[in-house]
Formats: structure tokens, sequence, C-alpha cells
């Protein structure tokens, strides 16, 4: 089954084209990223598999086999980790809490919410996972954007998602917490597929095997990693000379 099947989309937001005519597929198990410029319909991508946005008559989008999705349903199927959900997040809740709030697809925890000792049980072991128990009763106000970031994707988990789709998953970060990101990223490759959604080429893990580069709406490549990322072909894209080292698996640019 596809994970995700996007048949001749096109999206407008408001007076603009944001997606054109775009097919792509992406299977289950598979871990892809989706590269592009600021501008070049990232965001309207993810917007429209998670049912924010709707496509134009005549485009056709499925998500696991489904065309017709009750939204509460499609939630627990795709963990979503994005610059929205930091920002919505980053208020005076706890580490727990925040990873709870997933169960209710909510922001925080709120007194109608009923917190069951499962869902606790499965706080607990994501807070080990992600190697951050000893911060789960601090508020996320009072963390670094690293250590809030962490608790964000952990919140993302509860449901055990088909896939986890992370946005931009290194933006603001420093040195040392884009590299304690990418390595989470890593760990959880090893029992879920990841769609990353990024204009930096350094948040590509190595458990990455494909790439689509996506340009003004439209895929512009889309194949193995080492095929897709030549110097050539980022030149192109980003409209730039682009200088292209790969090392220990990750790739930079100059």
């Amino acid at each position: 089954m596809s994970l995700i099947e996007f048949r001749n989309v096109n999206l407008a937001r408001k007076e603009r084209i944001a997606l054109d005519n775009l097919s792509l597929t992406i299977g289950e198990g598979e871990h892809v990223a989706i590269l592009g410029p600021n501008g070049s319909g990232k965001s309207s991508l993810i917007k429209t598999i998670t049912r924010e946005l709707y496509p134009l008559q005549g485009s056709s989008v499925k998500i696991l086999g489904r065309e017709r999705w009750n939204i509460f349903e499609l939630r627990p199927q795709l963990g979503i980790v994005s610059n929205d959900w930091m920002l919505a997040c980053s208020r005076d809740y706890t580490g727990r809490e925040t990873i709870l709030s997933g169960f209710f697809s909510s922001v925080g925890i709120w007194p109608h919410h009923l917190v069951t000792s499962e869902m606790e049980t499965k706080a607990s072991e994501i807070l080990e996972v992600l190697e951050i128990a000893h911060l789960s009763d601090r508020f996320l106000s009072e963390m670094s954007s690293g250590e809030a970031r962490r608790f964000v994707i952990g919140r993302a988990l509860v449901h055990s998602p088909s896939a986890i789709i992370f946005d931009e998953p290194t933006n603001s970060l420093d040195f040392r917490s884009t590299h304690e990101v990418r390595e989470i990223l890593r760990k959880l490759a090893a029992s879920t597929s990841i769609i990353l959604v990024t204009h930096n080429l350094f948040d590509l893990i190595p458990e990455i095997e494909r790439v689509i580069l996506i340009r003004n709406g439209r895929v512009f490549l889309d194949g193995p990693k080492y095929e897709v990322l030549t110097s050539a072909n980022l030149t192109e894209l980003f409209g730039i000379p682009v200088e292209l080292v790969v090392r220990d698996g990750y790739f930079h640019i100059w």
C-alpha cells in the first residue's frame, strides 16, 4: 500500500498556485526527503497531506490508500513535527503534558481530558527513548529550543504512527542541538517511515534513501539519493552555483 499518493494535484493559496499538477507516491516503510527552496511548495504539500488544505477539483490525494478520511482518524496515522507545533507548544506546559497532549490532538492537557494509565506508560516509554525523562516536569518555555523540539517529536509518537513527517526539523537550532535531533531521527528510522521536508541539505540523515526535489510547486527530480543530489542538480534547483561535499553519509553545500 502507498503511504501517500498524489496524482495531478493542483492547489491554490489566495491568488497563487502553490502546487502545480504535482504527482508523487511514497510507499510504506520508505525514508524520503522532500527538498526545495523557500516558496517551492513544501509547506503546502504538508498541509495537503494533513488535510489542512484541500486541492482543486480534478486532483487526487490518497493517504494509506484512502481519499476520504475523518481527520480524527487520520491524525494517529501520521505524526507531524512542524514549526507550527513548536510555536503552539512553547507555552507553560510541562514536557510530560506536551507528550500526553498528542493523545488528544491538543496543546497541553485540559480538565476534560482523561489521561489513562496506558497513556502514562506510553509517555514514559517515549521519554526514555528520546532520553528526556529528566526534563519531563520542566515547562517547555523554560527549555532550550533543542530540548523543547524533542518533546514535540515525542508528542508525535504517542500513537506509534505509520510515518512521521518532519518539517524543517533543525530550524533555529545550534550545532549541538542539530546533531542531537538528527540522532533522534536516525533512531526513529529503525521503526517507522521518515518523511523529511526541508530546504537544509544537512537535515538529511544517512537513512534517507530517496530524495524528491520540488520547485515552483512541481516535482523537479525524484530518485535515489546519490543520483539526485549532485552539484549540477542543486545548482539548478536553488539558482546559484553549488559545490556539494559528502562526509560520513551527510551532505553539505557551499
